[in-house]
């Protein structure tokens, strides 16, 4: 009886230990352009992959006044006006992970005396795409692998991971002319350069 309770209490012990491990060294880190781990705190320009898709992204009016929304400059192989900084949902961490948590924010001041962060959105009336805006609480995001680019996404499991989500990939929507940045469509895949 004895050795059947040391036993179960050695199974116990490594079975609390091995569930204890974390597995966030695991994923691996997103690359930026020079195949160098995207670092909290610097910044970067978020570019389209394939560079006849437009240039990178930027702050867009999407109705003449605030807030500001995330959108893509028109103008094919140009950077973003402005870069983003990454900080992760890990509050140790300095690389940014692949499908890990983070608070992304444009390094910028604007008119609308605001945040630069970034969040989720109303959703559009035709499409039901939600927009990627700036401003009030921010919103983790995610990346993810999308073959040698990468995909930006919301589903902030790590934020809240007992939270029912309706997750979504970022992908462009043009409305009047205007390239905003949506989840819910069609992805888009992005590069990240240094700026």
């Amino acid at each position: 009886m004895v050795r059947l309770i040391k036993s179960l209490s050695f199974f116990c012990l490594v079975l609390a230990t091995t569930q204890a491990q974390p597995s966030d060294d695991l994923s691996p880190p997103v690359l930026d352009t020079n195949g160098q781990a995207l670092q909290r705190g610097l910044e970067y320009y978020i570019l389209p992959e394939d560079n006849a898709t437009g240039g990178g992204l930027t702050l867009v009016e999407r109705k003449d006044s605030c807030p500001l929304y995330v959108g893509q400059k028109e103008t094919s192989g140009s950077e973003g006006l402005f870069p983003v900084t990454f900080s992760p949902f890990v509050g140790e961490e300095n690389i940014v992970r692949e499908s890990h948590d983070f608070i992304v924010t444009f390094s910028a001041f604007t008119t609308c005396i605001q945040s630069t962060a970034w969040r989720v959105g109303e959703s559009d009336p035709e499409s039901g795409r939600r927009f990627i805006v700036t401003g009030g609480e921010p919103g983790f995001f995610r990346i993810d692998r999308n073959g040698t680019s990468y995909n930006l996404g919301w589903c902030p499991s790590m934020a809240c991971p007992n939270c029912r989500l309706r997750c979504g990939f970022a992908g462009i929507l043009i409305e009047n002319g205007k390239r905003l940045l949506a989840l819910d469509g069609p992805a888009l895949p992005f590069v990240f350069k240094r700026a």
